[in-house]
């Protein structure tokens, strides 16, 4: 057995002949039992996630772990730090006191672990470790995947995490350090992040083949107001329509509101309702004959995406070379939508 008294400044060794085991005093009163299962950090990834869900088995099953296996490391939490983290409330759990203390540290040492190996990947000429990257799911589907491609062809050591949520969470996300750089829609008005300009995409009608409005070459917002129409639920499309139609309000007939673009188009294509989309969004579908895209001649409005970043940390070398090649490829990313220069924005 081997015990170490960090409080004193010397360490002292004998021998357990059952077991060999190491005993390490770190300061007055505490002791590592060696029989007893440490916290990892996946045990606060699990804590955290509870906290936010409010509910053991909701966070397995974002986490893809059984509730049993959830409990269990709540358990070895609670162990380790000598106290309840959850009280029961009905159906829900809500945090403890000590649950309260906790959440911020756990926060801050997860955040501290993903900047460790940021740090130590770093050390490399090559880009290895991990990007982590935040944009919403539909600018992941339908505006980076060839970027993604050209970036893992050129560094395959390089593992990306994608955070998917609406531009101003991932704004959080880029403010707080849990993200690397994040590709939101534009404006971003934050002085403490860099912003630069990568994608501009316009705003047009999408209707079925059969739809009467299919045969026009553009159309005004009179013209769609007569139509049902299928909303999404959030957003900057969503903030754009509710300001276009806002004089239409007392005759506009909203048939559905949804959260996937992915859905809108199939609804669309279904004949059951006309909507507002971002060019790209649907460029494969138009192409297919599946749906029709016309311009709105009164609308002039254009989705610009930009990449932000924090001003005052230096990117990880994985990072540097995600936002260089966005950068250098904006022009390809635009496609077809109107080209817009890759220039810094601010």
């Amino acid at each position: 057995m081997q015990v170490r008294n960090s409080s004193h400044g010397h360490a002292g060794r004998s021998t357990n002949p059952a077991k060999g085991a190491v005993l390490t005093l770190v300061g007055p009163g505490f002791c590592y039992n060696p029989r007893r299962q440490a916290m990892d950090f996946d045990h606060l990834v699990t804590f955290l996630e509870i906290a936010k869900q409010g509910s053991f088995s909701r966070a397995g099953q974002k986490l893809y772990r059984s509730q049993p296996a959830v409990s269990a490391q709540i358990r070895q939490l609670e162990q380790e730090y000598g106290q309840k983290l959850f009280d029961r409330v009905g159906k829900s759990v809500r945090l403890t006191v000590a649950g309260e203390t906790l959440i911020e540290y756990a926060g801050r040492l997860l955040t501290l672990r993903n900047e460790s190996l940021r740090a130590v990947a770093d050390q490399s000429s090559t880009p290895h470790g991990t990007l982590a990257i935040g944009a919403n799911e539909a600018t992941c589907l339908y505006v980076l995947p060839d970027i993604f491609a050209e970036y893992s062809r050129r560094f395959p050591a390089v593992q990306i995490s994608i955070y998917r949520n609406f531009s101003h969470k991932v704004l959080e996300k880029v403010e707080d350090g849990t993200v690397d750089v994040g590709i939101v829609t534009l404006p971003a008005k934050s002085p403490s992040l860099k912003v630069h300009t990568i994608f501009r995409d316009r705003l047009m009608l999408m209707v079925s083949p059969s739809n009467p409005l299919a045969s026009h070459k553009s159309v005004r917002t009179s013209d769609i107001a007569e139509q049902p129409q299928i909303f999404p639920k959030m957003g900057f499309t969503r903030q754009v329509l509710d300001k276009q139609f806002r004089a239409y309000r007392s005759r506009l007939r909203i048939a559905m509101e949804l959260a996937s673009v992915g859905m809108i188009k199939r609804f669309v294509a279904a004949g059951l309702g006309v909507s507002i989309i971002s060019e790209s969004f649907a460029r494969d579908e138009a192409r297919s004959g599946q749906v029709k895209l016309i311009p709105i001649s009164d609308m002039e409005v254009w989705r610009e995406l930009g990449i932000v970043y924090r001003r005052d940390r230096t990117l990880p070398r994985s990072a540097a070379a995600f936002v260089a090649l966005v950068r250098q490829g904006a022009g390809a990313m635009n496609g077809d939508a109107q080209p817009k220069a890759a220039g810094q924005r601010r």
